[in-house]
């Protein structure tokens, strides 16, 4: 099996959001993985989290431009641009902010911060 490093995790993370690949996403987390989306809510489980990625509210995979990334010894931080389309509102563009932080080779937390574009 090939060592895959933190960054790549990352973008195989994101790969997965761009094609609501849940498989592809999940691999990449821990079984108790938690997903804090800080003003939303908090998912506790692989269970919980798939049922987030593609959430009711929305439709269609998000558009996600991950522009910057730092790592710091267990943390991946992402910030970036995405559009997605919101069932009741259309079309939407938001900032974000992701924190990854790994053990045991992959990510066991996601802290999510969203922020709506005019």
């Amino acid at each position: 099996m090939t060592q895959h490093t933190q960054r790549d995790l990352v973008a195989e993370y994101f790969a997965g959001f761009r094609t609501s690949d849940h498989p592809r996403i999940l691999a990449t987390l821990t079984d108790d993985v938690e997903w804090v989306i800080h003003g939303h809510r908090t998912t506790r489980g692989k269970a919980e989290f798939d049922g987030e990625i593609e959430n009711p509210g929305f439709t269609g995979s998000p558009e996600l431009d991950v522009q910057r990334i730092h790592e710091d010894g267990p943390v991946v931080v992402t910030t970036g641009e995405g559009r997605g389309t919101s069932i009741d509102h259309g079309r939407f563009r938001f900032a974000f902010n992701d924190l990854f932080t790994f053990r045991d080779g992959l990510i066991a937390r996601v802290d999510s911060y969203v922020v709506p574009l005019p």
